[in-house]
């Protein structure tokens, strides 16, 4: 019998460790950039959220005095702007009142018709 025959190997190899941390690492990695990824789009969409409800809130506002603009919202929505423009329609009667609202990154843009105020 050969002496080599009885010497038990334990644990692992230097190269067996060394592509366990590297599977380990790559996991990490995209684990990480889906991370980033999905809290991007979370963001964006909270942004284009409240730029909407801000876009609503501001045309009910002109529905009642229609008039031309330009502006910052109050806090907590100081990061948000806004323009409001009105002009006539082609529709006799009725004028076009549309408002602008963004971040600096997203905007939206809200059109609406109504009868022209007489004063």
């Amino acid at each position: 019998m050969n002496h080599n025959q009885f010497i038990k190997k334990n644990g692992f190899t230097l190269i067996e460790v060394m592509v366990g941390i590297a599977i380990l690492g790559g996991l990490l990695v995209t684990l990480i950039y889906t991370l980033n990824y999905h809290l991007g789009l979370t963001e964006r969409q909270f942004a284009i959220t409240n730029i909407t409800s801000l876009a609503r809130e501001k045309i009910v506002e002109m529905e009642k005095t229609p008039q031309e603009g330009a502006g910052k919202f109050p806090e907590p929505y100081e990061a948000f702007s806004y323009e409001t423009k009105v002009k006539d329609s082609n529709i006799s009667g009725m004028q076009e009142i549309t408002v602008i609202v963004g971040d600096g990154k997203d905007s939206i843009m809200l059109t609406e018709l109504m009868r022209k105020i007489t004063r």
